[in-house]
């Protein structure tokens, strides 16, 4: 090889060069001291430390994104909304408001692209992992060729933290056996602390510390009743002071990703009682109030106009007082919700503050990573998990429920036409990718040592993926060609740094392509192309044509809340669009498009630990989340429990999988056998034995014979003690599509909540449990 080349090659690898085609880890250099026969005569050298000094960065910004879950819009105050947020507006005013920002119209598929800088399909990610299909765009599994920017900082000395909320993990990779490739671990993070999935428990969650499942403490750090939220939030704060006193040399980077404000709407009463009486005008009102204030904060252009609510969606004024005395409660519930996040957020800033880090940290606070959710249904949820498994909830029972609304006695979520509200001035709500109600979201960004700008605005169009370019430009490096040996998908994503200084620069981003659940939508030079598919309240579209779809057109550049449909005006400006959005889609692995919610999540598609499997055999004390479990969802199968129980009697749970808010159990209580099955929490079947169950040697079994292999199937399930029948009873009706959302299958305890009353947790099984076994029959 010629000597120059040779220079050139070692140049792009040497310590102070950040280049393009810079290889991650960096090979290790030779050794540049002297070896002789003894130390005497030999010449060590001190290893380096891995800080970004060693790479010749000068003085990079600490770094902290906060992501907040399911929010619109028009919801919180720096942006309009009616529920204040003054940590938010402390980051705008300290910096600058994108009017706007962009994300995908779902969790999961936003978060991969925020992590790795590439649209959501070009990382396996075009719905959530538990609806993945065996497509490229859609199997859940972020690939080692799309390296997330964690990644990148980590290897140039960041200390990388992640709080809250991780949904970027396989549905068949929770379990601990793992693996732990897409685990924050695998992502690029030093630490993790908070939950697996897509939602959680805010009471009582369930926790991960590192890879281990955990169960939270009873109180917070101040010595209040436990929430969630405050718990990461204490969190964050540790790790950010203790990592600043280890080595201020280390510029850290906090992933704060928070469980608020989607389901459940769980938060202390004191928040809530700020709210009473807040929102008895109703939905209709909030969207016009909202439109004002946004007009005059400046977030929403003059002129800018209201869309209408959907058809499908009541007015406010057409609903029964008892109704509305319901949605309006729910509604205060979730507008503390989001107020009492914004505080813990602001318990962070407080504390970088107190540490003189605040003017050198790049904060970029996303007020959503979809719009607001309209899961709720029509009329709101006691329990979310009767949305994910079709049944209906009676209005009865929230009326009952009202003053209880929001603890941990409910997994509650308020009704779509809130969650319209809370996407003023927009159209639809999340899900829906083709409008800016399901994609449009608030976003501050402050970092005074290089931001000079105080409270301005940007309106320049971008999208959740430029947000892991314009974190490495900021820090000086640029995306590498090859992490961990594998060449690197190009990063898709562009900066936003050049609007920190220019107002009036011209918009880098002019097409991006929207898509999900067979919602298309794409946005072109000042232009939005929109073809909606189904309503995000109704669990399955209508039948449909998704390769020719109703397409609406709107000049969003005159047109700020997409009011004004021109397709019938500009045909052809609408062909040009659907023809550049299916371009897009072959580009980026769209394809093939698929409009099915509920029913992708029992396709045969995605890889299990238990497809195959009859026969399991589990120890005590094992925890399992529902992915890496058995499947036994409207399946006949039998539970063996073989036990040892001493003279003294004893209790408690042999097998368990889900929790208060839907699930079933099988244990002994009172020296009776009792098997429970818990129908979201709106019906509940109880098969007990009339005598108490022998001492010493037993054998416990529960038989679950199902009427069918389909959803909502009954059954008949006897128990044995010893092979003697002692009860018999029917579960009338169970559940079709997915036990929990965040409890595991346990083994020996219950962990999380109580799958039936009448038990303290954990109800740890006070006899010798020698092993659990399930067949399935």
């Amino acid at each position: 090889m010629p000597r120059s080349l040779i220079a050139f090659a070692l140049a792009l690898f040497s310590v102070g060069t950040a280049s393009a085609q810079e290889v991650l880890p960096r090979p290790e250099e030779p050794f540049k001291g002297k070896i002789g026969l003894t130390y005497k005569d030999s010449q060590a050298v001190k290893p380096q430390l891995k800080i970004p000094a060693t790479f010749g960065l000068e003085d990079p910004p600490n770094i902290l994104v906060v992501l907040v879950d399911d929010a619109g819009y028009g919801q919180f105050g720096t942006f309009g909304g009616s529920i204040p947020t003054p940590t938010m507006d402390r980051i705008a005013k300290n910096g600058l408001k994108y009017t706007r920002f962009h994300t995908t119209a779902l969790c999961s598929p936003t978060r991969a692209a925020l992590l790795t800088g590439r649209n959501h399909h070009s990382v396996a990610s075009g719905v959530i992992g538990e609806a993945g299909t065996g497509f490229p765009g859609y199997s859940g599994i972020i690939p080692d060729s799309a390296a997330t920017f964690a990644e990148v900082l980590r290897e140039y000395g960041y200390a990388n933290a992640w709080f809250g909320k991780n949904h970027n993990v396989p549905d068949w990779e929770t379990s601990l056996v793992g693996p732990f490739d897409r685990w924050a671990g695998g992502l690029g993070f030093d630490y993790f602390y908070g939950f697996v999935g897509g939602d959680t428990d805010q009471f009582h969650p369930a926790l991960v510390e590192g890879k281990k499942r955990i169960e939270p403490p009873e109180t917070n750090e101040d010595g209040s009743p436990y929430h969630f939220t405050t718990d990461i939030a204490d969190h964050a704060i540790r790790m950010i002071r203790a990592s600043q006193a280890v080595a201020p040399q280390k510029p850290f980077f906090v992933y704060f990703a928070t469980g608020a404000t989607h389901a459940p709407h769980q938060v202390p009463d004191d928040w809530i009682n700020k709210f009473q009486g807040k929102f008895d005008e109703g939905w209709d009102v909030y969207r016009e109030e909202t439109l004002k204030r946004q007009i005059a904060l400046g977030v929403v252009p003059p002129g800018t106009k209201l869309t209408p609510r959907p058809d499908s969606l009541p007015a406010w004024d057409s609903l029964p007082a008892k109704e509305q005395q319901v949605y309006a409660r729910m509604m205060e519930i979730f507008a503390a919700f989001t107020a009492h996040t914004d505080y813990e957020v602001g318990r962070i800033v407080d504390a970088i503050d107190e540490m003189g880090e605040l003017d050198n940290t790049l904060i970029l606070y996303m007020a959503g990573d979809n719009g607001s959710s309209a899961e709720g249904g029509l009329s709101g949820l006691l329990n979310e998990m009767t949305f994910f498994n079709a049944i209906p909830e009676p209005l009865d029972a929230k009326l009952a429920a009202i003053d209880s609304l929001g603890s941990d006695q409910h997994y509650n979520h308020f009704p779509a036409a809130w969650a319209h509200a809370m996407d003023t001035p927009f159209q639809w709500t999340k899900q829906i990718a083709s409008h800016f109600g399901g994609t449009r979201n608030g976003l501050a960004i402050s970092w005074p040592k290089r931001i000079k700008a105080r409270g301005e605005t940007r309106d320049q169009f971008h999208h959740v993926i430029d947000i892991a370019p314009t974190i490495l430009e900021a820090v000086g490096v640029e995306f590498p060609a090859q992490v961990n040996g594998v060449a690197q998908k190009p990063i898709e994503g562009v900066s936003m740094m050049y609007t920190f200084d220019d107002a009036d620069a011209k918009d880098r981003r002019t097409t991006q392509y929207f898509e999900m659940l067979g919602n298309q939508g794409i946005y072109h030079d000042g232009w939005m192309a929109s073809a909606i598919r189904g309503q995000p309240w109704l669990s399955e579209p209508e039948p449909g044509d998704l390769l020719h779809m109703p397409w609406e057109l709107y000049h969003v550049d005159e047109d700020f809340s997409q009011a004004n449909d021109l397709a019938q005006e500009n045909p052809e400006k609408l062909d040009e669009m659907v023809k550049l959005f299916f371009a897009e889609a072959s580009r980026y692995s769209v394809l093939p498009l698929d409009d099915r919610k509920t029913a992708r999540l029992n396709v045969d598609n995605r890889p299990s630990l238990t497809q195959g499997r009859k026969k399991f055999n589990y120890p005590n004390l094992l925890r399992l989340p529902e992915g890496a479990a058995p499947d036994l969802k409207h399946k006949s199968h039998t539970v063996t429990a073989k036990v040892v129980l001493p003279e003294t009697g004893g209790e408690g749970m042999l097998f368990t999988q889900g929790g208060r808010f839907a699930g079933f159990g099988f244990f002994v209580r009172d020296g009776k056998l009792v098997y429970h099955y818990n129908l979201a929490g709106v019906e509940r079947f109880n098969i007990e034995s009339k005598d108490r169950i022998p001492t010493g040697e037993v054998t416990l079994k529960a038989v679950y014979k199902s009427d069918s292999d389909k959803p909502f199937a009954g059954a008949t399930v006897t128990l044995f003690v010893d092979d003697k029948q002692v009860a018999q009873g029917r579960v009338d009706k169970s559940i079709p599509n997915r036990v929990t959302l965040d409890e595991t299958m346990d083994i020996g305890f219950d962990t999380g909540t109580p799958v039936a009353d009448g038990y303290d947790m954990p109800f740890k099984f006070t006899g010798k449990l020698n092993t659990v076994t399930i067949e399935l029959d």
